[in-house]
């Protein structure tokens, strides 16, 4: 790994740390609730609906004039991501919820990154390879830790679709920024974007899984 990828590495394992750190803590807690994993699929759509236009407004920016693969490879992943937004909600309508208002953080990641994308597209990037790179540590439905009645097949394909087990998207992001070789200001700007989506995400969940108040949602 280059070492300019340093800082952008880092903040992607403090936020897997912070994501089971706040898992073990509602562990701690009693366990997951349905009402905190209806809270946590409600972020999804408000999130992701529409996360496609920012990787095509990435493959569009200049800066990727002459960095054809990483074009290509974007146009490929908005197409893949674009309908997963549906995923989460059709969890939702079979766990019985009705879709609500997301947290602050949601709407500031929008308000951010929409900004971002057009000014400096390596910003929005980083918050990709933050969120990409967060499922390989999450436990599987398989492990236990997540035994819950209403955790089903048919009320968590979003989440296991973004554990990337079949499809470690995580690896292929960082894989088409080594390959696109940054220069030292774009490596900083995906460092950057990696902080800013680490906490607008870890305040998501915390909002999700800890209520509004930060304590056990019930």
């Amino acid at each position: 790994m280059h070492a300019a990828s340093q800082p952008l590495l880092a903040h992607l394992d403090a936020h897997r740390n912070d994501v089971r750190g706040l898992l073990m803590q509602v562990i701690a807690g009693g366990g997951l609730t349905e009402y905190a994993y209806a809270r946590a699929l409600c972020s999804q759509p408000h999130q992701t609906r529409g996360a496609h236009r920012h990787s095509y407004a990435g493959a569009g920016h200049d800066a990727l004039a002459r960095r054809r693969p990483l074009r290509d490879f974007l146009v490929r992943f908005a197409l893949e991501e674009e309908p997963h937004w549906q995923v989460a909600e059709a969890d939702l309508r079979q766990l019985g919820h009705a879709l609500i208002a997301p947290p602050v953080e949601v709407d500031l990641w929008w308000a951010y990154f929409d900004r971002a994308i057009v000014e400096q597209p390596f910003v929005r990037l980083g918050a990709t390879a933050m969120l990409e790179n967060l499922g390989g540590g999450m436990p599987s439905m398989q492990s236990g830790v997540l035994d819950r009645p209403f955790l089903r097949p048919d009320t968590t394909r979003f989440y296991e679709l973004h554990r990337h087990e079949d499809h470690p998207h995580g690896e292929q992001v960082l894989a088409a920024l080594h390959a696109a070789n940054p220069t030292a200001q774009e490596w900083q700007d995906l460092a950057r974007g990696a902080e800013v989506a680490r906490r607008l995400h870890l305040g998501s969940l915390r909002w999700a899984l800890l209520g509004d108040a930060g304590h056990l949602a019930s």
